[in-house]
């Protein structure tokens, strides 16, 4: 029998411990795999976390375009809006009155707001239909501390409705309404940075 060369497999199996080495080289990229999966894992999260914290700012953003674009059309003749479109374009005069530039879609979902009406079917606010719970718990703008620690964005309503004044004041709003207590002419700060002067 030839002894082996060398360099072969014959001799690096003559070789004391290097079974153990190549073990240990093993386990040492099994833990390596481990941690960048962690660690992508991770990165997921907190882009999920950064993109949901992003759509939230531009859910406030919108839903404060349409509740004060239904105040606006309130105000001319004490009347709500019948649909959306009725913002874009105001159906009450001939020519082209806008109270919203545009419409915009639910920023949470992408798809199409819930509508909230009042009894008469006539639209006072919109709604999202996401059932995540949003980041933001408290310190809203005015009008709508009522959405402070609710669990989902379904349950943020941007609703408006005027307040009736009695006496020589005008009442606060209602516990739980979500509306402002300065009636028709509520104008909120937005939460979204949008250069001033910028039309919705």
């Amino acid at each position: 029998m030839m002894p082996a060369l060398p360099g072969t497999g014959g001799a690096r199996r003559g070789v004391p411990g290097w079974r153990d080495d190549r073990g240990a080289a093993l386990l040492a990229v099994l833990f390596m795999v481990v941690l960048l999966g962690l660690a992508a894992s991770l990165a997921g999260q907190s882009l999920g976390a950064l993109m949901q914290r992003e759509r939230e700012a531009e859910l406030l953003w919108r839903g404060l375009q349409y509740r004060q674009a239904i105040a606006r059309y309130y105000q001319g003749k004490k009347m709500y809006p019948t649909k959306l479109e009725d913002l874009v374009r105001d159906p009450r005069f001939p020519g082209v009155v806008r109270h919203l530039r545009r419409l915009y879609n639910d920023p949470m979902t992408g798809q199409e707001w819930e509508l909230v009406k009042d009894p008469a079917q006539k639209l006072i606010g919109v709604r999202s239909t996401s059932d995540l719970t949003p980041f933001q718990q408290a310190g809203f703008p005015t009008g709508l501390e009522d959405l402070e620690g609710k669990s989902s964005y379904r349950e943020w309503e941007f609703v408006f409705v005027p307040v009736k004044k009695t006496g020589g004041s005008a009442p606060a709003a209602a516990p739980g309404s979500g509306r402002s207590s300065s009636g028709s002419s509520f104008e909120a700060p937005s939460p979204h940075a949008k250069p001033p002067g910028s039309t919705p």
